[in-house]
Order: C-alpha cells, then sequence, then structure tokens
C-alpha cells in the first residue's frame, strides 16, 4: 500500500510539475513588437505580431483576435470596399489590444507590403482604411573598379541585386558582362528609397553609368524623347546603347529568296526549307554586322561556303552565307555596320549573294516578320535638350571617378 502511494505521489507530482511548467512558460511570453512603426504608442497596448499563414483568410485572422464569426461577418462588411479581398501568404499583421482583462481588440494593422498598410479601427465605431508611409528619395553617386562579377562587387558596396540586374539590362547591346575584367572602372548615379526617411527600400532609378570596357569608355543616360514618350539609355554622343537589328546586312538590298518552309533549291534541285533571306549584290560588296555581339564562327562548310556567326545575346544571334571572303575571326567583337567579310558565291550557291540567318532562342526565324527589339534614334531637335540634361550628371560621374583614381 505504502509503494502504491508513493507511485501516485510521483506521477502527481510530476503532472503538477509540467502544469506549472506551462503556465510560467505561457506568462513569460513577451508579445513580439512590431518592425515598423505605425505611429501607436505600443506600450499602451497588448501587442500581437503574426504572418500570413497557407489558410488564412481575412475573416479567419478576425476570429482569432477574440471575436466570434457573426461579429467579423459584419466587420468584413462594413470595410469590404477599403480593405483587399485576399491577404497574401507571409505578409505580416499587427493587432493591438487592451490591457485589461478582456483583451478586446482595438486596431487591426495589415502589410502586404513594406510601403502601404491597412488598418481596421475598431475603438468607436468601425472604420477601414488604406494608409502609405512616405517616401523619401536619396542620391547616390559612387565610384569603383570591379574585384570579380558586377553583382559580387556591387554587393560588396551594399548596393541592392536589383541594380546590376538593371545595368546589365541597359548595357546588353554594349558589353559582354562576362567579359569584363577585374580590375575595370565604373561609376554609377542612382536614386534609393526610404521609408519614412529611415528604412531602405531598394533602388528606384538609375541616373547615370559608365564603364570601361575593352579600352571604351561607355557612358549611359536615361532621355525620354517627345516623339514617342519613351524612355531609353543612350551614350553621351546620343547614340541608343540598345542597338537595333539593321534591316539588312548589305547597304543596297535586292531580295532574291525569303524565309521559306518549302523552297526549291537551284543547287540540289528539290524542294526543302529555305531558313534564311537572300541578298544579292556583286562579288566583293561589304557585308555588315547588323547587330553588335562576338564572333561565334567563322569557317567553311560545304553548303554554308566561307561564313560567320555573330552572337548578340543571349537570345539572338544572325549568320552570314557564301562569303567570297572573311574578314574577322573568332571571339572578335564586332559593332553594328562593322563589316564581316565580302559577298561571294562559296559552297551551294549559283551566283554572288549573302544569304542572312536569324536565331531566337536557338531557332531559326524569319527576319523580315520578327519583332525586333529597338531604340528609337535621337531626333537632331532633341539632342540639345539632351546635351544639356546629361551635362551635369556626365560632370558627378567624372568627379567621383577622378576622385577615387585621381584621374579619369
Amino acid at each position: 500500500m505504502r509503494k502504491i502511494f508513493l507511485i501516485l505521489l510521483v506521477i502527481t507530482t510530476l503532472f503538477s510539475c509540467k502544469k506549472e511548467q506551462e503556465e510560467y512558460i505561457i506568462e513569460d511570453i513577451e508579445p513580439q513588437k512590431p518592425i515598423v512603426d505605425f505611429g501607436f504608442k505600443y506600450d499602451d497596448y497588448n501587442v500581437h505580431y503574426d504572418t500570413i499563414q497557407a489558410q488564412d483568410t481575412f475573416e479567419r485572422i478576425l476570429k482569432k483576435q477574440n471575436l466570434n464569426g457573426r461579429k467579423a461577418s459584419e466587420i468584413l462588411k462594413i470595410i469590404k470596399d477599403s480593405f483587399p479581398t485576399d491577404v497574401r501568404f507571409k505578409r505580416p499583421y499587427v493587432a493591438l489590444r487592451s490591457k485589461n482583462k478582456y483583451n478586446k481588440l482595438h486596431y487591426l494593422i495589415y502589410q502586404p507590403n513594406r510601403l502601404d498598410y491597412y488598418l481596421v479601427d475598431l475603438t468607436d465605431s468601425v472604420i477601414g482604411f488604406k494608409k502609405s508611409r512616405p517616401l523619401t528619395f536619396k542620391i547616390r553617386t559612387i565610384a569603383g573598379q570591379l574585384s570579380g562579377s558586377l553583382a559580387s562587387t556591387l554587393k560588396k558596396e551594399k548596393i541592392d541585386a536589383s541594380l546590376s540586374k538593371k545595368l546589365m539590362k541597359v548595357y546588353a547591346w554594349s558589353i559582354d558582362f562576362f567579359k569584363l575584367k577585374k580590375g575595370d572602372k565604373f561609376a554609377l548615379s542612382f536614386t534609393e528609397r526610404y521609408i519614412n526617411d529611415t528604412l531602405y527600400d531598394g533602388i528606384d532609378s538609375l541616373r547615370a553609368a559608365y564603364f570601361e570596357y575593352k579600352d571604351e569608355k561607355i557612358y549611359a543616360f536615361p532621355f525620354q524623347q517627345e516623339t514617342n514618350g519613351k524612355t531609353d539609355y543612350y551614350d553621351e554622343e546620343g547614340k541608343a546603347l540598345k542597338n537595333f537589328f539593321l534591316k539588312a546586312p548589305l547597304k543596297f538590298i535586292h531580295i532574291t529568296s525569303k524565309f521559306s518552309k518549302n523552297r526549291f533549291h537551284p543547287v540540289q534541285l528539290k524542294f526543302k526549307p529555305h531558313n534564311g533571306t537572300d541578298y544579292a549584290a556583286p562579288t566583293g560588296t561589304p557585308i555588315m554586322t547588323t547587330a553588335t555581339g562576338i564572333v561565334e564562327q567563322a569557317g567553311y562548310t560545304a553548303g554554308n561556303g566561307n561564313f560567320v556567326k555573330v552572337k548578340h545575346d543571349n537570345t539572338y544571334s544572325t549568320q552570314y552565307l557564301h562569303m567570297s571572303k572573311i574578314l574577322v575571326k573568332r571571339g572578335q567583337r564586332v559593332k553594328q555596320g562593322d563589316v564581316l567579310g565580302k559577298v561571294g558565291s562559296t559552297g551551294l550557291a549559283t551566283g554572288p549573294h549573302v544569304c542572312y540567318r536569324f536565331w531566337k532562342n536557338g531557332v531559326q526565324v524569319d527576319a523580315l516578320k520578327l519583332k525586333l527589339p529597338n531604340s528609337q534614334p535621337m531626333e537632331y531637335y532633341d539632342l540639345p535638350r539632351f546635351k544639356d540634361q546629361i551635362r551635369p550628371l556626365k560632370q558627378e560621374l567624372d568627379s567621383v571617378l577622378s576622385i577615387k583614381f585621381n584621374s579619369l
């Protein structure tokens, strides 16, 4: 009997300790203070900070705040025109409750993004509204040298990763960022967003940029022309950085055969696909690259004859066939309009011409029908305004470069 009593005492003690421990843990939890200041004195409330879970709806969130289903539905009806119907997964919300024993909900704040928030005020009548915190913009201008990739170099400067992506897009037709070398100089001027003047919110815009690339100094300035209202990036002379493709690789165009899925081949004497556009011209006529890029292939095959293939970016490539002479080498960088070779009739050809072929994402397409990326060339009447607009920006870049490296 004594033994049984001792066992019961131990079990009771264990359960009692467990219960006391659970109660202590619950009482010891401090409400997590919101990261964002919404203008409340948090010491006046019991504060509950949480995030939206997978199955949450706004009604379900309200029910978690000591509100029954009927009350939650009534609140939703009142605020339906000023509150979002859906809540975003993992986004934060804050509940401010009374400090008395009733723990009554006074305010509920839902934050769908860093800038905006929705507030439900239950202190008197039910009111729901959206508010945005004030944004400030700060200009930052820096100069530096690449210590690795562009992304890693900017990361060391504590610059948001989105700027690296923006720069790669702006310079996509002018710079092969995989060919940039350690030590290449750059200068950047950009605006950064801050919420409430203190909370960093990322890059807002690129004001101007400068890169040294293969002994060239390449500036980039955004400019909006009056004709189309579109903003493109231009160098200091007003030339578009996004090189639009030339309509043809020859200055004088005479099309003798178009892109076709079933064309009669004049040499092989059979019907087969013709994946290019033929331009006839006298032997020796210069053949130009239609856009800036890197010579990917330069050589000879029985069908193509002497040919050159140019890679323009990760999406577009062009090829030029039947040359009498090749004037470039594999790996060479060429600019739009540079001469790759001369018209001939090598390979399977009945007469002097260039067969111009176009690849998009590895597939040969009809260049004449394709909507190609392009920038609006600078209109002559916009050039004076452009020059005035970029003058202080260029001075900013040149100044930080001079200070950083003593000379440009």
